[in-house]
Formats: structure tokens, sequence, C-alpha cells
């Protein structure tokens, strides 16, 4: 995945430098989570978690919090630190998040989970809910359903030949992997497909106990 992502940074920063590619409604949940953040923290420092090239990252400090972001490409990193050079980006991974315990306000995880099969989803919001503070609240946007896909495609119309599969979730799936790491569920969204999408997706915004 690292290698993947490292090889399409530049096209991918340039295709999707911003928020164009949600739908209101699935801002409107990050929007509830930036609120939730501000509303219960006096510091709502928010970790982006998966950041890519931190177009998510300028959306989260737009709506008034502090935000660092992590990722495992070396090469999207490089990209959200050229066009967000305000910001804070770390490299490092999921699974094993660069920062001390109760660091933050709030995690998003905005389709950052989609490429771990599902023995490493618990790892991963084992690690998210660690960095969390108590009643922290949490952020998870991802393809609903079950299996996985090739999505290799997606990136050779950009002339990249590279290996990269999408495991789907169910929201049920998840609220439950959720629950094990200590972390509640507060509400979800579900939408159809639209455009070019294949799948249902899925919002679930969940807080620390």
């Amino acid at each position: 995945m690292r290698h993947a992502y490292d090889t399409v940074a530049e096209d991918y920063a340039r295709h999707l430098p911003d928020t164009r590619p949600e739908a209101g409604i699935d801002l409107a949940m990050v929007d509830a989570f930036a609120e939730a953040v501000r509303s219960d923290a006096g510091d709502a420092r928010v970790l982006d978690a998966g950041c890519g090239a931190g177009r998510m990252s300028r959306y989260l400090a737009g709506r008034g919090c502090p935000v660092r972001g992590v990722d495992l490409s070396p090469g999207m990193i490089a990209m959200a630190r050229r066009d967000h050079p305000d910001l804070s980006f770390a490299v490092g991974s999921l699974a094993e998040l660069p920062y001390a315990d109760g660091q933050f306000a709030g995690v998003m995880l905005w389709y950052s989970i989609i490429h771990t099969p599902p023995a490493g989803q618990a790892r991963i919001f084992a690690e998210a809910a660690r960095v969390l503070r108590p009643a922290g609240h949490l952020l998870v946007g991802f393809q609903a359903g079950q299996g996985a896909r090739d999505v290799s495609a997606a990136y050779s119309r950009f002339g990249h030949e590279v290996r990269l599969w999408r495991h789907l979730f169910t929201p049920d799936q998840v609220a439950s992997r959720l629950q094990a790491a200590g972390l509640g569920e507060v509400c979800r969204l579900v939408r159809r497909p639209r455009g070019n999408e294949r799948d249902d997706q899925a919002v679930l915004l969940a807080r620390a106990g």
C-alpha cells in the first residue's frame, strides 16, 4: 500500500485537491464531528489519520480544529506539506500511531481503513482509541458492503501500474469493532452510490467512554 500511494501521490494531489468528491451529506457528518470536538474540549486538537495529501486536514482546519495529519506514505505526506505548509503532517502507521496516549480530542479515519484487511481492523481502532482523550470523538468513513475490490485500474488511467485492494465492511461490523475498542456509536450515515461510486458509502461517529 505504501509503495502504491508513493507512486501515485503527485497525481492524487492534483486530481483530488479538496472536498469536491464528497456529497454534501458526507461533509455534514464531518461538520458534526468538528462541532462535537469543539464543544466538548477546550483544546480541540484533531488527528486526521490516513490524511493522504491533506485535503480533509484543510477542511477540518477551516472548521476551527487544530489538526495534525499522519499517513503511511511519505509521498503523500510530501504533497500534504507542499500544498498545506501551515499544517502539521507526519509519516506513520495507523496500526502504530506516533503519538502519546490521550493527545487528541478527535480522530478522523476518512476512508483510511479501506486498504486494511479485516484481521487488521481491531488494531487500527485500538490505536485511535488510545490517542483519544476521555469522551473524545472518532469519525470513520468507508465504502459499505462485503468482500474486496481490486482498484488498481483507477490509477492505470494515469499511467501507474500499482496493485491496490479495497476492503468493504458493513456499518454493523465497524460499529462492533468500535465498541470493542471502547468507542460507543453516536450516529451513522449510510447513503446510496452516486456518480461513479460502485458501493454504498457509510460514516460513523463514535465517542470514547
